[in-house]
């Protein structure tokens, strides 16, 4: 569903800097991007990126409800769907229509849930504060789930992640930093994502 360790959040970016922003992610072989759907304009970008990247995982997130997922679907074809919580009518929605659904969880009844409509691939959010033996933790029990860690992670902590027993993280304005995007410092952002993925070399 996703091959990528680092999915690139893209939230509120400007139309015409996005295109540039997932090419260097690409480069760099970050190639599954998330466009929040509370951004303006979420779905022309969408659109624009599958249009522009055919080969990469554009999906969407932040989908708090039936309608947004039943809109965001119809009209884009995501790749893949994020949430930042569970909803239980979009697991059943989901799972009606084979949709790549990567919930939102937290707490060991929500990992149960997401499991037994028989989504694996779980979005850990938020993940910044939580203890080091979380995830070793929840996989006692379910052991066939898989997190994804998303909410605080930077290039100075990515590593911690990874040796938590996370598949993989979601990074938004830590990894496309909002100064470089807003002086077209194009280098300083390779520069920068090049740096992030060096902390976890051992994991690529």
């Amino acid at each position: 569903m996703i091959n990528s360790k680092i999915t690139g959040i893209f939230r509120n970016i400007d139309e015409s800097k996005i295109v540039k922003t997932a090419e260097i992610l690409i480069n760099n072989n970050i190639n599954a991007f998330e466009v929040s759907y509370n951004s303006h304009d979420a779905i022309k970008q969408i659109k624009l990126l599958k249009e522009h990247y055919p080969d990469a995982k554009i999906g969407a997130g932040t989908i708090l409800n039936i309608e947004d997922l039943k809109k965001i679907t119809s009209e884009t074809e995501p790749d893949f769907i994020f949430t930042p919580s569970i909803n239980e009518e979009v697991l059943k929605y989901s799972k009606k229509n084979n949709i790549n659904l990567i919930p939102g969880v937290f707490s060991p009844s929500e990992v149960a849930l997401c499991l037994n409509y028989g989504f694996r691939l779980l979005k850990l959010f938020p993940a910044e504060n939580l203890s080091e033996t979380y995830v070793k933790n929840l996989k006692g029990p379910f052991n066939n789930a898989d997190f994804i860690a998303v909410g605080g992670v930077t290039k100075d902590n990515i590593m911690s992640f990874f040796k938590m027993g996370y598949l993989g993280v979601g990074m938004g304005s830590s990894l496309i930093k909002t100064d470089f995007l807003k002086n077209n410092d194009w280098d300083s952002l390779d520069k920068h994502i090049k740096d992030t993925l060096k902390a976890i070399d051992e994991f690529l």
